[in-house]
Formats: structure tokens, C-alpha cells, sequence
């Protein structure tokens, strides 16, 4: 069963909303349907989720390492001579605050949505694959 990847993106999207654990996604492997747990969420878990390995528990796009190291990866590519000040950022709070405006300042922060975007469709088609997920 081949899973539509925009439904995914939305699921991985929505458990990384959250603090962790407080919003949950499974997909059935076979069926392609996302089931969403939250407080708020309405969506009631099959019985056998937890015992059915046609489930797969959708993680937070943090597990990818898409945070730190990306930025990183983008300061190398984009903004070279303002590389030591991005490693400055994130060593203290409100790094990211610090990179997005520094994005801003050279204009580059469409760019840098778009080097994101991509990143976290390689890791999902990734985790796809890992996982036997068709798209």
C-alpha cells in the first residue's frame, strides 16, 4: 500500500508540534491510515496497536538531527564568513532567534526554509524506506 506523502508530512509535522510524548502519530503499514494522539485529538486508537507490528510509530522530526547540525550544514554552504558567529549562536538559548535573524539580515531565509524543507524530506523518504513504507 503506497501512503500518500503529504498526509505523512502532516503527521510528522503534528508530532513535532508538541513537547515530547504529548502528540503522538501510528500509521498502519497497511492500511495507510494515520492515527492521531493528543489531548485534543478525537481519534481512537485500534485495540491492537501495540501489539501488531503493522504499526509504526511516526517519531518527532528532532530525532532526525535536523536542528543544530543542519543550520551548520547551511551556514558552511550559505554564509561562510559569518560561520564562527552561527557556532557562537548555538552555543547559548535563543540560537535559533540569532540564526533566523542573521538569515534575514543577508536575505536568506526563504533559502534556508527551502535547504530545510528538503533536508526533511530526505529523512522522511529515509525513514521510509528503513520502515518498508511505500510513497
Amino acid at each position: 500500500m503506497a501512503i500518500d506523502y503529504s498526509n505523512l508530512e502532516m503527521a510528522f509535522e503534528f508530532v513535532s508540534s508538541g513537547y515530547e510524548c504529548e502528540h503522538l502519530a501510528y500509521l498502519d503499514r497497511l492500511s495507510g491510515e494515520i492515527y492521531y494522539d493528543s489531548d485534543e485529538s478525537e481519534d481512537v486508537m485500534p485495540d491492537d496497536l501495540f501489539t501488531n507490528d503493522k504499526y509504526v510509530e511516526i517519531p518527532s522530526t528532532k530525532e532526525f538531527g535536523l536542528g543544530k547540525p543542519l543550520a551548520i550544514e547551511f551556514a558552511q554552504n550559505y554564509l561562510s564568513s559569518d560561520l564562527d558567529r552561527v557556532y557562537t549562536f548555538f552555543r547559548s538559548r535563543g540560537a535559533y532567534a540569532n540564526f533566523k535573524a542573521l538569515l534575514e539580515k543577508r536575505d536568506l531565509l526563504e533559502t534556508w526554509y527551502t535547504f530545510e524543507q528538503a533536508a526533511l524530506k530526505k529523512a522522511i523518504l529515509e525513514w521510509c524506506d528503513d520502515n518498508e513504507i511505500s510513497i
